[in-house]
């Protein structure tokens, strides 16, 4: 049996284009769209499960950024390519490249990505960064295991369920039970099939709805 192989290098600050979505490193100029999404109505609920809180202000929105370094964690803004504006972000989490074992974390999809091709395809450019040009073997995704949208992300994205860390922290006041799922390198040949299938301009409709269904199991 063959050694496992490292991954050649945590992410660098590049821009990850897709059809619909292009991720680039978290900036200043992305704090007003950031706020914008976060104060919709409804925008405040999505950081319920999240490590912090609705921001108040665009100054908050600017701190945190300013106060976001490009190392243990490295996020990134969810750039529409349609409109050009910010509509989430997400972060680089766990990234341990000896072991070729990376986290997606500190999600935050807002409004105007529900219901739309953009979550997926914000998940699959780090899925295919990960595996396919920076040979990670492992892509995890946790979440409190109280947040039934998140484990039901977790599977339709493909990610398969590992088990339970019991009282694993405390967040917000709250015990947190965490919920642990994954994908590993001989899954993403057939998952990165079946995203690039259902991302395809002609599985959506004029109304922008989706044809068909993604599969990740069998």
């Amino acid at each position: 049996m063959s050694a496992p192989i490292p991954a050649k290098s945590a992410p660098e600050r590049i821009v990850l284009e897709g059809r619909y979505v292009r991720l680039e490193p978290l900036a200043a100029n992305h704090a007003a769209d950031i706020f914008e999404i976060s104060s919709m109505p409804g925008g405040a609920e999505r950081y319920r499960w999240l490590f912090s809180t609705a921001p108040e202000t665009l100054a908050e929105v600017e701190a945190r950024i300013a106060d976001t370094t490009w190392g243990e964690n490295r996020y990134v803004a969810v750039v529409d390519q349609a409109s050009g504006k910010v509509v989430g972000q997400q972060g680089w989490m766990r990234i341990r490249p000896e072991h070729g074992s990376i986290e997606i974390g500190g999600v935050y999809w807002g409004l105007p990505m529900a219901r739309t091709p953009l979550a997926t395809e914000a998940l699959y450019l780090f899925a295919r960064h990960a595996f396919d040009d920076l040979g990670y073997r492992r892509f995890e995704w946790k979440c409190n295991d109280r947040n039934e949208p998140s484990k039901a992300a977790a599977t339709r994205f493909g990610f398969q369920y590992e088990g339970l860390f019991r009282q694993d922290m405390i967040l917000k006041g709250e015990s947190r039970d965490t919920a642990w799922f994954s994908m590993i390198d001989k899954d993403w040949p057939a998952l990165r099939a079946e995203y690039e299938r259902w991302l395809s301009p002609d599985n959506f409709g004029p109304d922008g709805m989706q044809r068909t269904k993604l599969v990740t199991r069998g």
